[in-house]
């Protein structure tokens, strides 16, 4: 029962060190992929991991959950100091969870969702066919406009008049621009739609105060409570206190039982440390961050969608380069710069394949990096993918990616935003 992991497994433990060593020395830019604090992973492992707790604090179904409570309360009151929020559920696993509760809780079968769609930068629960989203109700999509690749509100405005959705959902996975939720509400008025934001990707710039908030303007707002938060693994879902009684119906027990009330712990903790000012300036480094690399990659000939980005993210065409996003995220992994394929707007590619790639800054931010990394980084993007065949160059770039990932060491400058 004490042993430690080396002891009592040497094989996950050499796995769980080789994670570490690729975290340390590769630069992570995945932008849903962040650092979560020491402190964040140490209540990850906590002795609650041992406990059920059906239920919500006061109205549990097993005994023995007074720290159950407690934690569980302090993290609500935590979240609602956080976003200014009516009511705050904690208990969400993952983000597609918190919204399938959010559906469950305003929606009947078959009724009109309108969503982003996938590929012009959506996510697989605001309907996509092959998800439950798409399978329970009648999802139709807005998309970007071609030539700008922006949002167009009159094209929202004409789709919500002609469909009558019942939802109108506000929210993105690959989408490098602001997001105004005020004009969305004044849409969802007209034709008389609730109006939901998922924040999952831009919370912790919302909570920064560098992106526009949705709690103002939003009858429910559901997040992840990793990506930009540096929490756990998990999720969160915000509304109004009207709809209180039906969201908590809807996670417990419409679509999981017992809560993780470690990760809940881990929630209470990651909401301290947002509450902090250091962590407001973090989130202005990611943006700022975000602006120099974009800038750096388009100096070095890259195609931005949407010409550069407001956010934490941007997506890459590599059509004038000749590649795939599939390849261009494997070849660049070699060099140690992590990045995913990702569809761009009106691709032609397919899924598997996808005509780009979709790199992002929270994770560098976290490290201590600024805007002369940014630099660097965007010509080490430039020296991989413009001589694909020189395997020589892509060794010359890794070892200056472990020079410069030992420069900024994960867990030494996290504690800059503690």
């Amino acid at each position: 029962m004490n042993r430690v992991l080396s002891e009592v497994d040497p094989e996950v433990a050499e796995i769980l060190d080789g994670e570490m060593d690729r975290q340390q020395n590769c630069l992570v830019m995945i932008p849903s992929e962040n650092y979560a604090s020491k402190a964040v992973l140490q209540t990850q492992g906590c002795i609650m991991t041992n406990k059920y707790a059906e239920g919500y604090p006061g109205g549990r179904f097993y005994n023995g959950c007074k720290y159950m409570d407690a934690v569980e309360n302090l993290a609500i009151k935590r979240g609602k100091e956080l976003f200014g929020a009516d009511h705050v559920n904690v208990q969400p696993h993952t983000g597609t969870q918190a919204n399938m509760a959010a559906y469950y809780a305003l929606l009947e079968d078959g009724d009109t969702i309108l969503a982003m769609n996938l590929s012009h930068g959506g996510h697989l629960s605001h309907g996509k066919q092959l998800n439950f989203s798409g399978k329970y109700y009648n999802a139709v999509f807005y998309s970007v406009d071609r030539e700008t690749e922006l949002i167009d509100l009159d094209h929202v405005r004409d789709m919500a008049k002609k469909h009558r959705p019942k939802l109108i959902v506000v929210g993105a996975s690959a989408y490098p621009r602001i997001l105004d939720f005020k004009d969305w509400r004044e849409i969802a008025d007209e034709v008389g739609a609730y109006l939901m934001a998922d924040i999952a990707h831009i919370v912790g710039l919302v909570i920064g105060k560098v992106h526009p908030d949705p709690v103002p303007y939003c009858d429910i707002v559901t997040s992840t409570t990793h990506k930009t938060l540096r929490g756990p693994r998990g999720a969160i879902i915000m509304c109004r206190e009207e709809y209180k009684e039906n969201l908590d119906r809807a996670v417990f027990p419409g679509v999981q039982a017992g809560p993780l009330m470690h990760i809940i712990a881990a929630k209470a903790v990651s909401f301290k440390e947002a509450l902090e000012p250091q962590f407001r300036e973090y989130q202005a480094q990611i943006v700022v961050n975000a602006k120099a690399l974009s800038k750096s990659l388009m100096k070095e000939g890259f195609r931005l969608v949407s010409g550069g980005t407001d956010n934490h993210l941007m997506l890459i065409d590599l059509t004038n380069k000749g590649l795939t996003g599939n390849v261009a995220a494997d070849i660049l992994e070699e060099a140690g710069i992590i990045v995913n394929k990702n569809l761009i707007p009106f691709d032609e590619a397919s899924a598997f394949k996808c005509s780009g790639i979709r790199p992002g800054t929270p994770a560098l931010t976290a490290r201590g990096m600024k805007e002369p990394q940014m630099e660097i980084i965007g010509r080490m993007f430039n020296q991989v993918l413009s001589n694909t065949d020189d395997t020589h160059i892509r060794t010359q770039v890794r070892e200056e990616v472990r020079s410069l990932c030992r420069e900024f060491p994960v867990y030494e400058n996290l504690d800059q935003w503690q």
